[in-house]
């Protein structure tokens, strides 16, 4: 695994654009950890410090060192690349391979063409970056808007069917989810946001 960046398994919230419908075999022989070696390496390029993997599962896939589980069973291979550099935040999506390791090696190798082209003196301000930067993350709840998401998130998060929804059974999830996420404590601040939204939602009160 990585030996000087952070890194975070998160799951795909959504998208970027239309999936790739016919995929292909992957080209690459290498093991993960070789790709691991490629991407470390041309990250620490970048001044990138934490890197966030987006890959197709669900929430208790993901360890809570935040790598994902030895058994992880992935919905669909197509994996995202978030991460700021020293050219901004830059966001690299890729599922044009039928295996989610084939296309983060694909990102590793793109990552590795784009960085000689500041090599050979071809760009000054490195433009080559510019259509992968990442827009502006939205607010954390807006991903929340409705009670089936507020349960789907809980869920999701806590590895779990909540149950009988009674309003202290909601009341013990929300706090589970509360701990579990809390910065504090270790937790995702942007998925303690989310607890909170769900708290509004099937609560109508804020934590």
């Amino acid at each position: 695994m990585f030996h000087t960046i952070a890194v975070q398994f998160e799951p795909i919230d959504a998208w970027p654009g239309e999936p790739t419908k016919n995929r292909r075999r992957s080209p690459f022989k290498a093991t993960l950890d070789n790709t691991y070696r490629l991407l470390e390496h041309e990250l620490v390029e970048l001044g990138c410090r934490r890197l966030v993997i987006q890959a197709n599962c669900d929430r208790h896939m993901i360890r809570n060192d935040g790598l994902l589980r030895s058994d992880a069973r992935l919905r669909g291979p197509g994996v995202i690349l978030a991460f700021d550099s020293k050219h901004g935040p830059l966001r690299y999506p890729c599922d044009t391979f039928d295996h989610w390791d084939s296309n983060l090696r694909a990102i590793g190798l793109a990552l590795e063409a784009l960085r000689k082209v500041d090599r050979y003196g071809v760009t000054r301000r490195a433009e080559q970056y510019r259509g992968w930067q990442a827009l502006p993350a939205p607010d954390a709840g807006e991903t929340i808007r409705t009670e089936e998401d507020a349960w789907k998130f809980l869920e999701n998060l806590l590895g779990h069917h909540v149950g009988l929804k009674t309003s202290g059974a909601v009341e013990f999830a929300l706090r589970e989810a509360e701990r579990k996420t809390h910065p504090d404590k270790g937790g995702n601040a942007d998925d303690f946001k989310k607890v909170q939204r769900a708290r509004e939602l099937l609560l109508g009160t804020k934590g």
